[in-house]
């Protein structure tokens, strides 16, 4: 096995650029240098920070409430789910860190050099679903906003096939408008918006904690709200029929950003800022968010007799100008959140399809179309439909991924890869005409157990045997465990030698 150091690495892209397939590489894609890695773990922890504080994270810990849940479980279960998750994301992060590639290159490692573009665009619909639902709350601020400076003058019916009016279509046009200018003038013009935006949020949060103490009476008013699982409640008994799905939802939450991580820790200066930075930024601000999302959901009970688990519906319910305040700082922040966390992905995946017609920026303008499309306000239409419908279901699409990523490169390949084959289309990574048959087989196998649950979940079929939605519960986990056992067996038994020696 050649052990190389990380500088030797990362200097590759530079120096061989020459011999690599065009078709493989362009500057957004390319290993990144030494000069380019100076992230600290302040850098890294203060953007996850930016990346959590957003509405959607609110949301996802809010709406355990009406599910059932009290404060404590809420919180204990979004905490439990971020703590999981953050083992993918620092052993995935590992390979941006030692290698200095993004998401889309590691790809090729298993699913080969051409395989990839199709893995990786499984990651980017994803990314652009979750565009166009942060797209949608900073557009339903602007509503919200216009609504109160116009006494609700433009309150319409809803526009046929859409299901929204067109004053609410028009403000998500506008908040996606605002994303689109920022893309125009890349990442760079919004770094000083960055900056503030996470703070801004935080205070909001902390002001609507603070109005919800007053309103309710105290914390001890506001956390009162039982849970509806003991004995007497609504739902008593059935505990674990939300929890586990719960738990799976919360894990689903970033299991995006488990994927395509190494988009960041590329930039890091060594494991130690890599690890400490997402140990501390991640489970931590998850949860005391949640605890602020829950407390304000269970003060809404006290208040207003039942729980919202929407930021917005709960400030417009407030009044008065300070309200209009909080949406402005609501908007911004999520603008910059969004442009983060969704665009990244999303934009080096469509890259990476044709790296020699399509930059960064240009898979960016996708992204932004494709958030569109997706009508993200659908997905928000109930609790259920969050959490069980798109939640659960796009981490039983990327679980697999994870745990054939994973398999790869930390128990296949003990975390050497060829930087030069990476960019090759007659490399050790190019497989049967750059496809990994083996990678595919186990990702179809490691999908189809949830496949029925799904299909219930998403109201496609009207049973399945309670096994297939018990499984569904477990989609993330069942995801990774099958993919990466599927997938080191295959490899194994096909290509024995790469167990035990890096091409």
């Amino acid at each position: 096995m050649n052990h190389t150091s990380d500088d030797a690495v990362i200097g590759a892209g530079a120096d061989r650029r020459g011999e690599y397939c065009p078709d493989l590489w362009n500057a957004d894609l390319a290993p990144v240098d030494r000069a380019q890695r100076t992230w600290n773990w302040q850098n890294i922890a203060g953007l996850w920070v930016a990346m959590v504080v957003c509405v959607p994270a609110y949301m996802l810990a809010a709406s355990l409430v009406p599910e059932g849940m009290s404060w404590w479980q809420a919180v204990l279960t979004v905490f439990l789910g971020n703590l999981i998750v953050l083992a993918p994301m620092l052993l995935i992060g590992h390979a941006g860190t030692k290698h200095g590639i993004p998401f889309p290159v590691l790809l090729r490692a298993s699913f080969g050099t051409s395989g990839a573009k199709l893995a990786a665009m499984m990651r980017g619909v994803v990314g652009c679903g979750w565009f166009g639902i942060q797209t949608w709350v900073g557009g339903s601020a602007i509503y919200v906003i216009l609504n109160i400076l116009t006494d609700h003058a433009l309150v319409g019916e809803p526009i046929p096939g859409l299901g929204i009016d067109m004053a609410q279509f028009l403000s998500f046009l506008a908040c996606w408008a605002m994303h689109v200018y920022f893309i125009a003038n890349g990442t760079e013009s919004i770094r000083a918006l960055e900056t503030y935006a996470a703070p801004f949020l935080i205070a909001m949060s902390i002001g609507l904690l603070v109005w919800a103490v007053v309103k309710a009476g105290g914390l001890g008013p506001m956390l009162s709200t039982p849970s509806q699982f003991v004995e007497g409640g609504a739902r008593e008994g059935e505990f674990w029929q939300v929890f586990w799905p719960g738990l799976t939802a919360m894990v689903g939450f970033w299991a995006t950003l488990a994927l395509n991580i190494p988009d960041f820790t590329r930039f890091a200066k060594n494991q130690k800022h890599q690890f400490i930075g997402q140990a501390v930024g991640l489970p931590i601000p998850m949860a005391l968010l949640a605890f602020i999302a829950v407390a304000v959901a269970s003060a809404t009970v006290v208040i207003y007799g039942e729980a919202l688990w929407d930021p917005v519906a709960i400030t417009e319910r407030m009044g008065g100008l300070a309200v209009i305040i909080a949406l402005v700082a609501l908007l911004i922040a999520t603008v910059t959140t969004n442009l983060a966390a969704n665009v990244v992905a999303p934009a080096n995946g469509f890259s990476n399809l044709s790296p020699r017609k399509i930059s960064f920026k240009m898979g960016g303008y996708i992204t932004a179309g494709l958030g569109i499309a997706i009508m993200p306000w659908k997905l928000l239409e109930s609790t259920g439909a969050y959490i069980f419908t798109w939640l659960i279901g796009y981490s039983a699409l990327l679980g697999p991924l994870a745990g054939i990523m994973l398999a790869d490169y930390l128990l296949l390949r003990k975390t050497e890869l060829s930087a030069d084959d990476l960019f090759k289309n007659d490399g050790c990574y190019s497989y049967r005409n750059g496809w990994n048959p083996n990678a595919f087989l186990a990702f179809g196998i490691a999908v189809l157990p949830n496949l029925p649950g799904f299909l219930s979940a998403a109201g496609l079929i009207d049973s399945v045997p309670s096994l297939f939605s018990a499984l569904y519960n477990y989609a993330w986990f069942v995801g990774v465990a099958v993919g990466a056992a599927v997938y080191l067996t295959l490899m194994r038994l096909s290509r024995p030698a790469v167990a035990s020696a890096t091409p």
